[in-house]
């Protein structure tokens, strides 16, 4: 492992060489952050805005910390090897030295992990014209780090007050917290959300399907944008979740904002498909359908999955659930919470790690059925259980977070594993090596 000293002298080095080439080719900086739905909201606004600009996003969900500035560089991730991290630098002073081909438009994605990772690492040197913030925890994240919601909020909403003078600020009308930053930002703001008083209003939103093999199966969503007095269709194929209407509303927010033609950048936000291990639709072994939401996991966004698996239609509908982790003193409780949520939701739980019992718990004080519970120490023995028991027309959802690994899961019951690399998180050298 490369010793702390010389990552923490790397971070020094890229951050140095991105500040200057932010000064040199003046891009101009859309920011993104919340506690649910920044990668998706980045890739949708990366899908959108470079159909008009040319645009360079955050390819991955590194910390802010590292990512930033690699994007800003346009540079991969290192990880370990110090090899690459060197020609990393040397690229950098490439950059800055010489007059290169540079992307109008950063798309960044700015997340914490602990205490300073905004106010100290990133607000201090990134000046966004536009902030896009998604939504706060309604319960914690990170906590255990934070020690409450409210200093994760405190953290985060460093980055709207951060934007330039003239810059944009794009808040989630549907979450009070998020939106009440409209009142102290002292920026111009819009919104998005399915709130009447949206400034980009999502309304009759609709799950689409279709038949295949003989069965229905989901084929995405659609739902109608309002917007200063006009109404307009709007479709997301492939998509599931009807979140994802608010990261759909947020790329065609921020493009019309920048002066886009709306009806191209609706248009253009067909084209979204969700990131890997993201409520991704999946085809399964024995002609099921995967719910693949094995990225991460928190209270919210297991709320949201289990929302989803609630309002599409199927045969039979499986839960596989793994532990949330760094929900420090609420862990059990929270855990316990989701199994009173999955109770008349699926018809089979399967709950992954030793966090997750307390999901069996919480489903069976409810009035789970427990000879329908089935409990696991980790994914590869979730993997052989599910390739037994999986049948036709079966809706699997799966989801839990980053150290369950619960792709691998996915993986063992998806029909064609050859797009394994594509279809599933986590399929670099680096994961597969952990």
């Amino acid at each position: 492992m490369i010793k702390k000293s010389f990552k923490k002298l790397i971070v020094l080095v890229i951050t140095w060489q991105a500040k200057i080439v932010l000064k040199k080719y003046h891009p101009k900086i859309i920011a993104i952050t919340g506690s649910v739905g920044k990668t998706s909201t980045k890739d949708a606004i990366f899908t959108v805005l470079s159909k008009f600009k040319t645009v360079r996003k955050s390819e991955k969900s590194f910390n802010s910390e590292v990512g930033l500035p690699l994007t800003i560089l346009g540079l991969p991730n290192g990880w370990n090897d110090p090899f690459i991290w060197f020609e990393n630098i040397i690229k950098g002073f490439g950059l800055m030295i010489m007059k290169r081909p540079y992307p109008e438009f950063l798309v960044l994605e700015v997340g914490v992990g602990k205490p300073g990772d905004m106010k100290k690492n990133v607000t201090p040197w990134l000046r966004p014209d536009i902030v896009v913030i998604t939504r706060f925890p309604d319960r914690p994240v990170h906590v255990e780090f934070f020690g409450s919601v409210e200093n994760i909020i405190e953290e985060k909403s460093a980055l709207a007050y951060a934007l330039k003078k003239d810059g944009i600020l794009i808040l989630n009308h549907d979450d009070e917290k998020v939106y009440s930053l409209h009142q102290k930002s002292n920026r111009k703001t819009i919104s998005f959300g399915v709130s009447d008083n949206s400034t980009y209003h999502g309304i009759y939103p609709t799950y689409l399907y279709k038949k295949e093999r003989g069965i229905n199966i989901p084929d995405g969503i659609n739902f109608k944008l309002e917007h200063d007095g006009h109404t307009f269709p709007v479709m997301l194929p492939k998509v599931l979740g009807m979140h994802n209407i608010g990261q759909a509303l947020a790329a065609i927010a921020c493009a019309h904002e920048l002066g886009c033609d709306l009806l191209e950048s609706i248009q253009a936000v067909s084209n979204y498909i969700t990131p890997p291990g993201r409520l991704s639709l999946i085809e399964g072994i024995n002609n099921s359908i995967i719910i693949d939401d094995t990225y991460n996991s928190s209270p919210v966004a297991m709320a949201a999955a289990i929302e989803v698996l609630r309002d599409i239609k199927g045969k039979r509908k499986i839960a596989v659930l793994g532990d949330m982790l760094e929900l420090g003193k609420f862990t059990e409780e929270e855990h316990h919470l989701v199994g009173e949520q999955i109770f008349g939701v699926a018809d089979i739980l399967v709950v992954v790690g030793p966090r997750a019992k307390f999901i069996a718990e919480g489903a069976i004080e409810k009035g789970f059925n427990q000879k329908e519970i089935y409990s696991f120490d980790s994914s590869k023995t979730t993997a052989k259980f599910l390739e037994g028991m999986i049948e036709k027309g079966d809706i699997v959802l799966v989801k839990g977070s980053q150290g369950v690994r619960l792709e691998r899961a996915v993986e063992a019951i998806m029909e064609h594993k050859e797009l394994k690399k594509t279809l599933l998180c986590r399929q670099d050298k680096e994961w597969q090596n952990r």
